[in-house]
């Protein structure tokens, strides 16, 4: 990092859906260039109705995190309740909906620095249960740098997609310590 600029995040909003349109557009070019498509597809999420729809949601509501480098937007995380498609957690939870970083920053740990901020947030609910899921497909590298963050694999699924072969998820745990004099919601 240069001088002077430095990692924050801060909550997000409803001016902010180009922004994680931009991240996913950009991390979706990045995937395929690596030969990884399987992940997010080839379509960018900036002209795909799902997508279009998903980042609405995710900008109109308090979830939405963005890690800036200075004051150029790195990342984007969006916190809430688990999806469908993952079996739902036995007791309160904070869940990773989205944790997208730009690729341009490889190398600053915003991926880590959005997942402790979401650690942060669950601590501060009283809420000792953090989950996300993933995609397992391919070599499970994503799995993996998940569980480098402190995370450990806990149930598969497959999404079904209509004329293709379903998507492999990996939902993945981490237990927080809870501070003192707090109890679950």
């Amino acid at each position: 990092m240069t001088a002077g600029q430095t990692i924050t995040i801060s909550p997000g909003g409803a001016g902010d859906a180009g922004t994680v349109l931009r991240l996913l557009d950009t991390a979706t070019a990045w995937l395929v260039a690596q030969g990884r498509s399987s992940q997010w597809g080839s379509t960018p999420a900036s002209t795909d109705p799902r997508r279009l729809a998903q980042v609405r949601q995710w900008t109109g509501g308090k979830g939405l995190h963005l890690a800036r480098f200075g004051e150029h937007p790195v990342g984007a995380l969006v916190v809430g309740t688990a999806t469908e498609h993952v079996p739902p957690a036995t007791e309160p939870e904070l869940y990773v909906n989205l944790l997208v970083t730009d690729r341009a920053y490889a190398g600053l740990g915003i991926g880590a620095r959005l997942l402790a901020h979401a650690a942060g947030l669950a601590q501060a609910a009283g809420v000792g249960l953090l989950r996300v899921d993933c995609y397992a497909g391919d070599d499970r590298a994503l799995v993996r740098w998940y569980e480098r963050q402190g995370f450990t694999a806990t149930d598969r699924f497959v999404v079904p997609r209509p004329g293709r072969l379903g998507w492999p998820g990996q939902v993945l745990v981490r237990r927080l310590p809870r501070p003192a004099g707090t109890t679950a919601r």
